[in-house]
């Protein structure tokens, strides 16, 4: 994705921002809504060539320089289903997107949504949601006219749709990131937990986004976090920060809650019970308008990186620490002077050269364990196949 689209994502980062923060009184007459009925209105449903069929095939480069490619094909029967609603990256001018689906927001579907095609049929609805524009007339002061409500009705609609329409009786797994982690959460509480569809909740991925959990019972409401390996009905969540750049004291994005004694979730994918592993990133080496996602430098010295994705085994590691009243996922990249690959990982909210550290990894929160969980929802699936 370009640096453009990242920075744009990562604008949003800190901005967080629940819907009511980011709306304003909706313009005189409710908004049509959306009929997700219509194909059209989805962003990528199974068996087409959409957003989500895009190559995820990768360029393994190990410690010692070695190359290797992972060819990827996605799973037509997958036994369960994988239901996503995107981050904020729609490049519209007004305070909602429009349903015609941009580079931006294709892209993002490619980057966070299609590795799952190996182990679930992919729904992603199209939807009205804040804009990147709306956000920065608010940073910069300005009434922002964005409707939060809108975005949040749309996905209601989508998800109504999908479960009358599509799902028939299906496991579903729950992805998001950003704003859509926030729609979910809205979604969870209001139209899943202590519902009858709860018993249908695979898992739900609620990443780069604060979910507030009870560290008595180490649930979000009814559901709790994953972990074990195969344990079904449950939350993967957290955000990521350098372990070398944690949050700041003063931050107020990501890491802690406002709600009085709950604590932000965190849960590693390469280690649903705790401590430190290596994680299985996919970096995208794709270029999307002129500007590829990679290091400062190449992702190995004397190394041509002809797939969309690249995977550096053992360069990353990452651990859920609680620290000065943050909870997040501590990321540790390994450099090695003998090693040819990039000595470090993209990720950060660059102004100027510097990063924003309130803003943690959150441009690359989804990429820095793709492989570890889309493994898990692999496990997850097979638990839940042999549950029913």
């Amino acid at each position: 994705m370009s640096r453009k689209l990242w920075a744009a994502l990562g604008l949003i980062a800190g901005l967080g921002l629940s819907a009511a923060a980011c709306s304003q009184p909706a313009p005189a007459g409710p908004p049509t809504p959306n009929d997700y009925a219509k194909d059209e209105n989805w962003l990528c449903r199974p068996g087409r060539a959409d957003a989500c069929a895009a190559d995820q095939t990768a360029t393994v480069i190990q410690a010692n320089g070695a190359t290797s490619v992972e060819t990827f094909k996605a799973d037509p029967e997958a036994p369960i289903d994988c239901f996503y609603v995107y981050p904020t990256v729609s490049s519209d001018p007004g305070g909602n997107s429009d349903m015609t689906p941009d580079l931006p927001e294709k892209a993002v579907a490619d980057q966070q949504f299609a590795r799952f095609g190996q182990v679930c049929k992919l729904y992603a609805p199209s939807y009205r949601q804040v804009t990147i524009a709306a956000l920065r007339k608010m940073m910069m002061g300005q009434a922002a006219a964005g409707d939060g409500e809108l975005a949040y009705a749309d996905v209601l609609a989508a998800w109504k749709d999908y479960m009358a329409r599509d799902n028939l009786g299906r496991g579903v797994v729950l992805i998001g990131h950003s704003q859509g982690s926030r729609i979910l959460l809205r979604l969870i509480k209001e139209e899943i937990d202590g519902k009858p569809a709860q018993k249908q909740i695979v898992s739900a991925l609620i990443l780069g986004m604060n979910t507030p959990v009870d560290p008595a019972k180490d649930s979000y409401g009814s559901l709790p976090l994953c972990r074990k390996t195969g344990q079904t009905g449950c939350v993967i969540s957290y955000v990521s920060f350098r372990a070398d750049s944690p949050p700041p004291a003063t931050s107020k994005f990501f890491g802690k809650v406002a709600e009085p004694g709950m604590k932000a979730a965190c849960v590693n994918p390469a280690a649903l019970g705790g401590g430190s592993a290596p994680v299985e990133s996919y970096f995208s080496d794709r270029t999307i308008m002129g500007t590829a996602m990679r290091p400062a430098t190449v992702w190995a010295r004397d190394v041509t990186v002809d797939t969309p994705y690249v995977e550096l085994p053992g360069l990353v590691s990452a651990e859920c620490v609680s620290k000065d009243g943050f909870d997040y996922l501590a990321v540790t990249v390994h450099p090695d002077n003998a090693d040819p690959r990039a000595d470090n990982i993209p990720g950060d909210l660059l102004v100027m050269g510097q990063p924003l550290k309130d803003w943690g990894l959150h441009l690359v929160d989804v990429n820095l364990t793709m492989g570890d969980l889309v493994s898990v929802v692999g496990e997850q699936s097979k638990a839940y196949a042999a549950a029913k």
